[in-house]
Order: structure tokens, then sequence, then C-alpha cells
């Protein structure tokens, strides 16, 4: 670690300035006197510091988010990080764990392996309970505490002789739903291990991949630390595919081969749905699981719905499988079914039925107050179909909600470009539906392409709503409002406590007030909080938070970065990623570090549809998003992915990113 540097930050204006954010970038840290905001010729200090990651020139930044939304600020980092020379080494030289992991540690001496050395952590020979110890042959165990430390060797009888390597303990309890969290702020904000200085080809690469039977639709799950019978404690990473596979392999890839694997299907009796079926190949030749499941850490237990074709007999089932085993649960799985009252399309008698051969379960599933929640729309917008929300008890599998977003109409489906329900702190739900029957403002049942809110306090119920004027033009242009999903931001300061921002196929993004979401006004959008256009292209993705940024990558676009300032978005992005995102765009996560090494990452899917060419991570500096730091194409083929599917986002926990493709998931890190 170096001594500070200092910068000075003047206010050179007439007016004051209020920081958004103040944020260090690369391997350097900052402290400020700077506060909340600067008065007219007023100055304060900056203060960074620089702990290299690696040997050599190491850049980084300090970047200051202010009021003025035009620009961002920018101070330029430079320092050298030297390395030691020593005829000792040990191995690993970098490495992550978890609290149930244990690290093995070897020297070399000249290039031979030794035995010769003793060991400490941070300093302390052979460690202690509040740093982790190491055993004399080299065994670290960690302690109960997250943190970084540094193990060294020492030769005997020759102490000038030493060596080190960094090692992270990490202490990320899981990804437990899509978007990493029920708000769908899509943050990770426990990442210590991946940073904005070592996220870079030399230092960060592909570790290695785990073969699936499928294409992987739904994002990855991860649980850390699960005890698998006759296998021991693992970090479980929990893949499905569209060929009704449900997989748990070890995440940190000490075995390659699943932990355990369950089929839904048993050909030729039982078989996914072919394509032929639902007359649709947006997602290929064949549906099986599309949803992205949902854990109950607490019951151990993993919710995914699966859909067959058994003997010309179509069904969808919920499933409730042993995190541990994989063995069905609760009484699982029981098949799908439900009806409500309604003229609308499909109907028979007064009744509209749930026809699981219409119904594409896409949308991830939702866990809030002991219901879990499935959402669906449509294959291929082929007729008829509805927007269906279900709530199924967590306990139980019992059925105990319904709700056709279309009862008396045509569509509305509730897909979101996969993403899951948002559940907020009060048991509400959010969606927005697809295009469709709007006649809520005349007191009808029918939300065509309207984001709503739902209370679960008894049953479903749609508590509010707001449907843009435009939403007659929607419709009838397949415009979908709810193509992407609704992102539940933390609570803001100011007139607007809670705020939701979404965005559709229009590319028109849309702030909303949570607590008065303004229904209906046919002239125009003056009723919510902000309606913004012109700045996206169409939307099939769901936005990501972090310091007061909103993250948008739309279709075949740019990665786009808007301040958020007084419950408003910036008028125009106020920077952009340096690579298109292909068909059709992406949902961005973030990890950071609390609210430091925000790091924005993308997976570019751009041949999605026709499945012939690699998926490419991409990761961006969240401070300024200009900066790309990696690309999984940067290093030749060494780090290239599997085929694209659509829709896909990273899971990123614990030191790894994880990539679900067509027949495999790709496993990202620092490199050994």
């Amino acid at each position: 670690m170096s001594a500070g540097k200092v910068v000075t930050v003047t206010n050179s204006g007439a007016t004051a300035i209020n920081f958004v954010s103040i944020i260090a970038s690369g391997d350097y840290s900052q402290t400020n006197t700077c506060g909340s905001s600067l008065q007219p010729s007023a100055s304060c200090r900056v203060t960074m510091k620089f702990a290299p990651s690696a040997s050599g020139v190491r850049t980084g930044y300090v970047t200051l988010n202010d009021s003025d939304a035009t620009v961002l600020q920018t101070v330029n980092l430079s320092g050298t990080g030297t390395v030691p020379t020593s005829s000792l080494a040990i191995s690993p030289g970098v490495a992550s764990m978890t609290f149930a992991q244990t690290e093995q540690y070897k020297a070399t001496l000249n290039g031979k392996g030794t035995s010769n050395v003793n060991w400490s952590v941070d300093g302390i020979a052979g460690g202690n309970s509040s740093l982790g110890t190491i055993s004399t042959a080299g065994l670290y165990t960690p302690p109960a505490v997250a943190g970084p430390h540094t193990i060294s060797a020492k030769v005997i009888n020759h102490t000038s002789t030493t060596a080190s390597a960094r090692l992270v303990v990490t202490n990320n309890a899981g990804v437990f739903t899509w978007d990493n969290d029920p708000a769908h702020t899509g943050q990770n904000l426990s990442e210590i291990v991946l940073n904005t200085g070592n996220v870079n080809s030399t230092q960060f690469g592909k570790l290695f991949k785990l073969a699936v039977d499928g294409q992987v639709y739904a994002q990855p799950l991860y649980v850390q630390g699960v005890s698998i019978p006759g296998q021991g404690t693992h970090n479980v990473l929990y893949v499905v595919t569209e060929n009704d596979s449900v997989y748990a392999f070890d995440a940190d890839g000490l075995v390659t081969t699943p932990l355990w694997h369950v089929s839904f299907i048993s050909p030729p009796g039982i078989t996914t749905f072919p394509s032929s079926a639902v007359n649709c190949t947006n997602i290929g030749s064949q549906v099986g699981i599309t949803g992205t499941p949902v854990i109950d850490s607490s019951q151990q237990v993993l919710y995914v719905v699966a859909s067959t074709d058994e003997s010309g007999t179509f069904y969808q089932r919920l499933h409730a499988l042993d995190l541990t085993t994989g063995a069905e649960r609760l009484g699982g799985p029981v098949a799908i079914s439900a009806s409500v009252s309604g003229a609308g399309s499909g109907s028979v008698g007064g009744m509209v039925s749930f026809n699981p051969v219409m119904e594409s379960q896409r949308a991830g599933l939702a866990l809030l107050n002991g219901v879990v929640y499935l959402g669906w729309g449509s294959y291929c917008d082929n007729a008829p179909f509805h927007g269906w929300l279900m709530g199924y008890n967590s306990s139980t599998l019992q059925q105990v909600a319904v709700l056709n977003s279309t009862p008396n109409g045509v569509d509305g489906g509730m897909w979101q470009g996969g993403a899951s329900p948002a559940v907020d702190g009060f048991g509400d739900l959010y969606l927005m539906t697809g295009n469709g029957t709007f006649d809520a403002s005349t007191g009808g049942l029918d939300y065509g392409d309207t984001v709503a809110k739902f209370s679960t306090s008894s049953g479903l119920t749609v508590a509010d709503y707001f449907t843009p004027y435009d939403q007659l033009t929607d419709m009838e242009s397949d415009g979908d409002v709810g193509s992407g999903g609704p992102l539940l931001l933390p609570d803001q300061p100011g007139s607007y406590t809670h705020l939701l921002v979404g965005a559709g196929k229009e590319g028109t993004i849309y702030v909303v007030n949570r607590d008065n979401m303004g229904g209906y006004n046919s002239n125009n959008n003056s009723q919510i909080v902000q309606s913004l256009t012109g700045q996206l292209a169409t939307v099939f993705s769901t936005p990501a938070f972090w310091m007061n940024n909103i993250y948008y990558a739309g279709d075949d676009d740019y990665l786009k970065q808007f301040q958020l300032y007084n419950s408003l978005l910036s008028s125009a992005a106020i920077e952009e990623g340096s690579a298109k995102v292909g068909y059709p765009g992406a949902t961005p996560v973030i990890s950071a570090n609390l609210g430091a090494d925000g790091i924005v990452w993308v997976c570019n899917n751009g041949d999605g549809v026709q499945k012939t060419a690699p998926a490419i991570l991409y990761a961006y500096d969240a401070a300024n998003i200009s900066r790309q730091l990696y690309n999984s194409s940067q290093a030749g083929t060494r780090d290239q992915a599997g085929l694209a599917v659509k829709f896909n986002l990273p899971t990123v926990v614990n030191g790894k990113v994880y990539v679900g493709t067509d027949g495999e998931v790709d496993v990202y890190g620092l490199l050994p």
C-alpha cells in the first residue's frame, strides 16, 4: 500500500455542486473531505492510495459524479507494482474461499518442492482464529469472518528468503433468485474478490466449464456450503436446461461432473415440448425449463417449473427439489391448472382456463412470505393466450392465488424478458404486462401494456397500476410495455421514496412512484414521475442500479449509464459502453464491495436466435462504463464461452462469474 496522494477539488462555478458519488477504480482507493456538496469557490481534498494487485504499470481513476449530469469528472491515476525477487515461490498465487473450505499451499525453492519453510498469515506465525490458521504443512483453514489475507512462507534458517500470496475469504450466502435480489437491483454488494483492478485479460479469465444437456435460458443459482450426502460440503451451482434437467455442480470446479442430476423426461413416452407443439421456435427445438427457479434456503428447496409432453398430453408441473439430493419434496410435483371467470380469448362457458401448451413459463419464479409466484406469457404470440400469475404455498405446494391479466380480453402476457415478479418490502409484487386488452380505466379487469402492483394480502389483486397513454398504439403494433422487467429502487430521499424504473419495446423509460402509480391518462404520461423517450432501443431487459446510476442494455444497442438524482434520471445517458449488445439486449448485473469496485457485467447474446456464435461476457467499470475492463474475446479462444442463448444473465458470486450457454456453463475468475 502506497502513501496517499492528494488531489484538490475546487468549485469554480457560481452555484453549489452536489456530489452523487466519488469512486476510485483500479488498484486504488480513496477518502475525501468533500461531503455531499461544495459551495462556490470552496475546495475539498481527495486522498488516493495505491495497492497493486500485480506487477507493472497499473492505471486507475477517481470518478466524481455530481449534479451536473452532462459530464463525469475524472482524475487519471498511474502507479507501478513491484514484486521482490526471490528463489522461493508459493502456490496458489491467488485464491478465494468460503468458510467451509480449506486451501493447501505448496512451496518451491529454486523450482523444486520444499517443506523447509515456516508459514504465516498476515505476519503471524501459524495464524490465529481471527486470521485463519495454517499448518506446518501449508494447509490453511479460514476464520469465520470474510476479508483479505496474506499467506507467507520463509525458508527455515534463511529468513530473508520469503514469498507471499494473497487470499480472500468470502461469505456471500448465495444467489437464490433471478437478478440477485427480489427488487431486481442486480446488485451483489459483497464481492470482495473481483474488483476493477484485477478484472482484466491478464489476471482474469475462463477457469473451467460444466457440461449440461441443453440450452441454459435460466440464470444459474448458487448456494454456499451445501452438505451433499456422501460427497461432503460444497458451494453448489444449480443449473436448469431446456432438456428438462436440473443439475447441482461444485461451483468451484473441484469436480466438474454433477453432484446430482435430475431429469423430468423419459423418452419416448415423456419428452420436452417440441417446437412444433407450441408452433414457435423462439426458444429452440425443445421447451423444457425456461423460467429461472427460486430457492428457499430455510427449507433447502429449489422450486422449478418443467414442461413435459406425455404421449401427446401436455403438462407444466411445479417441482420442489431438495438442494442436497434433488429428490422431490413437499408432496411435489403438482400439475399446474387454473380457471377464472371471463369472456376473453379461448373462454368456454364464461370461464378462461389455463392451457399449458399455449402459455410460456418464461418469467423467473419469485418467493414471498411463504408463497412461490409463477408468471406466464405466450409462445410467439400464438392465440389464445393470456397473462397468468399464480401463487403456490411453499410448504404444501397447494395453489393459493390465481390472477389473469385479461380475463375478458386477449393477450397481456407476463414474461418480462425472463424477469421474475419484483418484490418490495411491504408484501407486494410488480409486473409489466405485454400488449393486450386494456379497460381497467373504465372499470374493466383487463391490464394489457401495464405496470401493475399486486397485493398478496388476500390472494392476488391489482392494488395500483400505470398504463401509458399510447397503450392502444402499443397493442396494435406489438409494442409490449412488458418486454422488459421492473427495477424497484432502494428508498430514495426527497418527495418520492419508493420508485420503480422500467421500459419496453418502445424504449421509453418510465419512472413511477410506487406509492401512487398514476393509473391511466389518455393525453400523456404526466401522472408519473418521469417518462424519458429517445434514449434506448427496443428493450427486452431489466435495468440495474448502483450508487445512483441506472444501467440499461437495449436490443442491438450500447450499454448505457444514466444518473439518478432527486428522483429523476438524467435526460440522456451520461456514458455508454464501448461495444454493442446484440439482439435481444441484456440485463446487466453489478458486483461491488458496497460502494467501491463496482463492475457492470453484461452477456452479449447477439446470436442468441441462430445459436451459431459464442456468448461474450463483458465487464465495465460501473463508475464510468466508457471504461471496458474485460471481454471474453480479448484472449483469443482462451476464454471463449459456449454458443449464445437469448435472455441469459451472468451470476457473479464469491469471486466467480457463471455464464449459461447452449450445452455448458462457463466459469470465469482470477487466473491461477
